[in-house]
């Protein structure tokens, strides 16, 4: 039985693409949040997910932090990194001119806010739920509006583009994580995610952590805290690291880290994205 590749939609989002560029061959189903795309997986074991974690612009998507935080069933077994170039849509009727309100998804309205300042700075920006989103509340929209979203959003419900890669900077990716039921097997080219979180707040208590990677020559890819939401300066810490869980430095690195943390989730292993 084939699985289901369930992603965050509706069709034409960033996500649907890089799940398509992760497996093409997987039945794509599209959920409308985040956290519905968590729930699909762990209700349907026939099912991954794909979900956008990280952009090299506007930095980690905290809703898919802390799904990964709170559902400790889900496990990553891969990741996709996909260049992102954001386009300007409109129906055909419209006139840039006359554009009062533009439509996105809030992290692309960030990575574009330069170009809307210059171009449409009276323009009111409304935030939607995804890209495709926008672009299909902007064609249904009687008022002069525009929508920012992928080149293939506009192939597919005819929107037409009027601008093309307006994001500011042109090294703008975003890192997606697949959601499993279990983690990839070792690759030898492999990445581990892990959480930390400590019960009390006391000096050198990150530093201790980070001292046994750096003893055993671990790679730390990225470090991010969270707020645990029980305490005001309470935090997650949440760290990628190079190597695989079964690799026997890592081992020993997690024996060695359990006793400094009040919590030690390993959210999974998985090969490391290579650039193509």
């Amino acid at each position: 039985m084939s699985k289901n590749f369930v992603y965050l939609g509706p069709e034409g989002t960033f996500t649907e693409e890089a799940a398509i560029l992760y497996d093409s061959s997987l039945n794509r189903i599209s959920e409308p949040t985040i956290l519905r795309v968590g729930q699909a997986v762990i209700e349907n074991k026939q099912s991954i997910g794909i979900i956008p974690i990280e952009n090299s612009l506007e930095g980690p998507v905290t809703y898919s932090q802390d799904l990964l935080i709170n559902n400790p069933t889900l496990s990553i077994e891969g990741e996709v990194i996909l260049p992102i170039n954001h386009y300007l849509i409109t129906k055909p009727s419209t006139s840039i001119k006359e554009i009062e309100y533009v439509y996105s998804h809030p992290q692309s309205l960030g990575q574009c806010k330069n170009y809307l300042q210059t171009h449409f700075p009276e323009a009111e920006q409304i935030a939607s739920l995804s890209n495709a989103t926008a672009v299909t509340t902007m064609l249904n929209d009687t008022r002069n509006s525009a929508a920012i979203g992928p080149q293939r959003t506009a192939d597919i419900y005819n929107g037409v583009i009027r601008d093309s890669k307006i994001q500011d900077q042109d090294n703008n990716e975003t890192r997606f994580i697949i959601l499993s039921h279990s983690d990839h097997k070792f690759t030898g080219n492999d990445k581990t995610s892990i959480c930390i979180s400590f019960k009390e707040d006391k000096p050198g208590s990150l530093y201790e952590v980070l001292g046994v990677f750096a003893a055993e020559s671990i790679n730390l890819t990225k470090i991010e805290s969270r707020p645990t939401k029980e305490i005001l300066g309470r935090y997650h810490f949440l760290i990628d690291c190079l190597g695989h869980r079964e690799d026997q430095v890592l081992k020993t690195c997690f024996a060695k880290i359990e006793p400094l943390v009040s919590k030690l989730t390993i959210f999974g292993s998985y090969p490391k994205h290579e650039a193509s």
